[in-house]
């Protein structure tokens, strides 16, 4: 069974499983990794322009030998004109026409921007305009001049910090906005040994699935798409074969909810922070760390 694909406000077809391209990949020939993720299974692409691979991420679709109708690709806006903006994006992935654009973040004067995306998309430039990392007040700035709602708002979102973006979650909901997520696995690959292991150890027990894939389901739970990454074909597989994984309970789910809000640890709070273990510290990471402690002490 392939991945969920979501019908946005646009009335267009949104596959609701991206293979990211930025963090740690920023500025990196991601060529490989795109053939890769598209070969596994994904079929949706995330870039950007601030990521400065935009260029390798063409080069791997073309190399994928797909047809244009087979892959959905999303990049992002950083600044200065935006008809040159997504003209060069559009030049650096060897396409006619992008399926997704977004404000990659708040800033400037949002209104005239967002009037400059709606152009985009009038010209044929991009099939669906949208945004990431904007709150409600972001939403609503630009929404006083809007002919067009936001199809998507991507933003960093896990159990660590799905508390704080409830009102955004209610206000995409009304208008039909969709959220899609990032940095969802941080309670695996920053945080591990937080508050919520517990109970995603015990939902992946009870489906037979790895936490990543328990992590990504909760995701799904919430009508949240998301946005992934690895340089591996087996996380790839991983990922993908949430798909097929039963839904969690809505017991499983609620305790996730709750043990989030007491997260994520504390880097700090895990180290004894004894005269001698900063001494420890000092001589092993150098006098940076120590001013560092110095300031937060």
């Amino acid at each position: 069974m392939p991945f969920d694909t979501v019908i946005l406000n646009d009335g267009t077809k949104f596959p609701a499983l991206a293979f990211g391209t930025g963090s740690k990949w920023k500025g990196t020939d991601v060529t490989e990794y795109v053939k890769q993720a598209l070969e596994t299974g994904f079929v949706h692409i995330d870039t950007a322009a601030y990521y400065a691979n935009e260029d390798s991420v063409g080069a791997g679709l073309e190399q994928s030998g797909l047809a244009r109708s087979d892959f959905y690709i999303t990049t992002k806006y950083a600044a200065g004109n935006v008809h040159e903006s997504i003209t060069t994006s559009l030049n650096k992935l060897g396409l006619k026409r992008l399926d997704l654009y977004l404000i990659h973040s708040p800033r400037g004067d949002l209104p005239s921007t967002w009037k400059d995306f709606e152009q985009a998309q009038k010209d044929g430039l991009t099939t669906s305009i949208g945004v990431s990392n904007f709150t409600v007040d972001h939403l609503q700035e630009i929404l006083k001049v809007a002919t067009v709602t936001p199809a998507v708002n991507q933003i960093s979102f896990s159990p660590y910090n799905y508390h704080e973006h409830k009102e955004l979650i209610k206000f995409a909901a009304e208008h039909n906005i969709l959220l899609e997520a990032y940095s969802s696995l941080t309670p695996i690959t920053r945080y591990p040994g937080g508050p919520v292991d517990e109970s995603v150890l015990a939902a992946a027990k009870r489906l037979g699935a790895t936490p990543a894939q328990v992590i990504l389901a909760w995701v799904r739970s919430k009508g949240v798409a998301i946005v992934t990454t690895s340089s591996t074909k087996e996380h790839l597989k991983e990922y993908l074969g949430v798909a097929e994984l039963p839904p969690l309970t809505e017991e499983e789910i609620v305790a996730i909810d709750k043990a989030g809000v007491n997260g994520p640890p504390s880097v700090l709070g895990a180290i004894n922070l004894s005269p001698k273990n900063i001494v420890t510290l000092v001589l092993t990471a150098g006098a940076a760390t120590y001013a560092t402690l110095r300031w937060v002490l």
